[in-house]
């Protein structure tokens, strides 16, 4: 039996969990949100509790049970409580700044970057003289949130040498000493 997959996730007051055909849907305050469940995994959902079982112990059918138990959690946590990522640019000139869902970032290039989120995440940007930019991303899908962190973190990762580009606030990155170190 998969560790994680026979976990019931208890159901907090204010959220209510719906299933039609393959399709399930959880509702809070924070949004409401829908995840297919492949038929191999059977879903419950009873006195406040919903538990995922497999009709057979194969592989893929191990696999998914643990994924769609941790899928289904994570939606319970997101539409109650939601998901927050804060994001800091290092390095001299980078700038970010929002109107809406569009974020503008100055990251060294030619031109400033733009990008239009989806409507389900909110951002926030913060600039304080002598402190790096901070970029903050809150949303109840943990997947969708994960996603534009990537893409937003893509345009400049951080390097090495200097420790420049868009990190994760409290992300330590492993330094690497420059050329006068191999020199002798």
């Amino acid at each position: 039996m998969s560790r994680i997959g026979k976990l019931p996730i208890s159901i907090p007051a204010g959220v209510t969990v719906s299933q039609k055909d393959d399709i399930l849907t959880v509702k809070g305050p924070k949004g409401e949100l829908t995840q297919y469940i492949n038929p191999l995994i059977s879903v419950n959902v009873e006195d406040g509790q919903i538990t995922l079982s497999r009709q057979s112990d194969e592989k893929q059918e191990r696999a998914f049970h643990g994924l769609y138990r941790a899928l289904v959690n994570n939606m319970v946590i997101g539409v109650l409580e939601g998901y927050k990522k804060e994001l800091e640019l290092v390095g001299v000139g980078y700038r970010a700044s929002n109107q809406g869902n569009i974020i503008e970032l100055a990251l060294g290039y030619t031109h400033n970057i733009f990008i239009q989120l989806p409507p389900e995440i909110k951002v926030e940007t913060k600039s304080e003289r002598n402190k790096n930019p901070l970029i903050i991303l809150e949303s109840c899908d943990k997947q969708l949130l994960g996603q534009v962190c990537s893409k937003i973190r893509s345009f400049r990762k951080p390097e090495p040498y200097k420790g420049k580009g868009i990190k994760f606030v409290g992300e330590v990155i492993r330094r690497k000493s420059g050329k006068s170190a191999g020199a002798k």
